[in-house]
């Protein structure tokens, strides 16, 4: 521990980073958790629109006990509030850090891993229980997360403000640590991003944006594919709430607008959007200045490029689709459409009928719903990432499929329900708002560790994908997916 640690006394470590010294909280575990820490200055007034200013520095001790502001969201729907947690903390000084450390001194050298949320690029936060980073610390990692603009702030597309603000707040984030990891005990030479939905999307811009480039060494796609989204489709919700809130859609009118009329009318259009549904939504667009070409495309064209060397490690749940459909009543409603639900799906994944076909004999006794959810699965998530599996790169790709099924009737292996294994965090009550009751221990030691090992050596314990074969399998159809609606499940702790 540092001088300054010694002289916090026991159980508050203090660190000094680039804009002033903060004090954390070491538990009984010996894990020493800072929180809160500012890595670019508010978003408010005139930088509400704006790329990331660096934080104000401090004189004295800032105290880094308590998580830090969340970004400005709407809630989650009921149907989806009841398994995915999402705090919501007020203040304007939402764009901070977290790190969790078994050892906050320089001179430690210990592998960094950087997680960044999912949400849909709309929700979300790094105060997530289930994203608590002890179980990496103890097992001799340095564990961060952070805070991001979301929704409208951090994704809308206007004529007069930079694109992908998202984006670049967390290209700054990684320059923190860049900056200031070393103090607690970090390497900032391996760093190791990991995220989750749209963390992995994220992650996936962040290895084709030049501006990222050697702020990360290796990285983790969750349910995440790299993508960029139409302009015009992200145009449409900067109209959209243009529309509602009688005003041009422009950021110099939407700065003038008050925060909640703006999340209001930003809870009115995400409404209307999903990630089955096709239409308009907030995400990562193509832009010259911070991502000047689409990130798939970049990433399987050029296996020269920076990130064409960084080791990866990705993959997806067997039934991602059943965490949108399920909880609203979309399966039922797809059994009930029957074949058409089928062929509504497969137009829109681009199958031909052979596909079906192949689809039908390894799934016996699939419903439409299940076979509708698959083909939509494939084209959202297995399908580009098998194309980045077998682009020509220097990198190795690590290839990962959950299987586990959740005891939530109705929920399956679906989207999500990884991150309780992954984090090691099964025992925090909010993990059961997703996995249920008595989810395995072991195969969250099992998974938790590949994390580790991958982050530490580059090598999760199996082998690279080689363009063949199918990916390492965590877990298996342990439980029941009889279709039983979500909203009628007990209330669990």
């Amino acid at each position: 521990m540092s001088t300054e640690g010694v002289a916090a006394g026991v159980g508050r470590p203090r660190v000094r980073t680039g804009a002033g010294v903060v004090e954390g909280r070491t538990g009984t575990d010996g894990i020493a958790v800072f929180r809160g820490i500012p890595y670019a200055a508010p978003p408010v007034g005139a930088l509400r629109f704006a790329p990331p200013a660096p934080p104000a520095a401090w004189d004295g001790v800032r105290q880094a006990a308590a998580f830090g502001p969340t970004a400005p969201k709407v809630p989650y729907p009921a149907t989806f509030a009841a398994l995915l947690t999402d705090p919501e903390i007020p203040g304007d000084d939402c764009l901070n850090v977290n790190v969790w450390t078994p050892e906050p001194a320089p001179g430690a050298g210990l592998p960094v891993m950087v997680w960044i949320h999912g949400g849909a690029h709309t929700r979300g936060s790094s105060a997530v229980p289930v994203y608590d980073g002890t179980a990496f610390a103890r097992d001799g990692v340095v564990m961060v997360s952070f805070n991001f603009r979301l929704g409208v702030l951090g994704y809308g597309l206007f004529p007069d403000a930079p694109a992908n603000r998202g984006l670049l707040d967390q290209i700054a984030a990684l320059e923190w640590v860049r900056d200031n990891i070393t103090a607690f005990g970090g390497d900032p030479d391996r760093v190791t991003v990991f995220g989750e939905s749209a963390g992995a999307i994220s992650i996936g811009a962040l290895l084709a944006a030049p501006r990222a480039a050697g702020l990360f060494h290796r990285a983790v796609l969750q349910s995440g594919a790299p993508e960029a989204l139409p302009r015009p489709r992200v145009r449409a919700m900067v109209r959209r709430m243009a529309s509602l809130l009688k005003v041009d859609a422009t950021a110099g009118a939407f700065t003038a607008t008050s925060l909640p009329d703006l999340m209001a009318a930003q809870a009115a259009v995400l409404r209307r959007s999903g990630p089955l549904l096709g239409g308009a939504a907030f995400g990562l667009v193509v832009d010259p200045d911070t991502l000047p070409v689409d990130p798939l495309d970049a990433l399987t064209a050029d296996a020269d490029a920076a990130s064409g060397a960084v080791p990866l490690l990705f993959g997806w749940t067997t039934e991602e689709y059943r965490l949108w459909l399920a909880p609203t009543g979309g399966m039922r409603l797809l059994d009930r459409m029957g074949p058409l639900a089928v062929a509504l799906a497969r137009a829109r994944a681009g199958k031909d009928r052979a596909a079906v076909r192949a689809l039908r004999a390894a799934l016996p006794g699939a419903g439409p719903a299940e076979l509708a959810g698959q083909l939509l699965t494939d084209r959202l998530l297995r399908d580009p990432l098998r194309r980045l599996a077998g682009a020509r790169r220097t990198g190795p790709s690590h290839l990962y499929e959950f299987a586990w099924c959740s005891g939530i009737p109705g929920l399956g292996a679906c989207h999500a329900l990884e991150l309780g294994f992954v984090f090691d965090t099964l025992s925090v009550p909010e993990a059961a708002w997703l996995a249920g009751t008595g989810a395995p221990q072991a195969l969250a030691d099992e998974m938790h560790t590949a994390w580790v090992r991958f982050a530490t050596t580059g090598d999760p314990g199996w082998a690279p994908w080689n363009g063949d074969g199918p990916p390492k399998v965590f877990g298996g159809p342990e439980r029941d997916r009889t279709e039983v609606p979500v909203a009628i499940r007990p209330v669990l702790p």
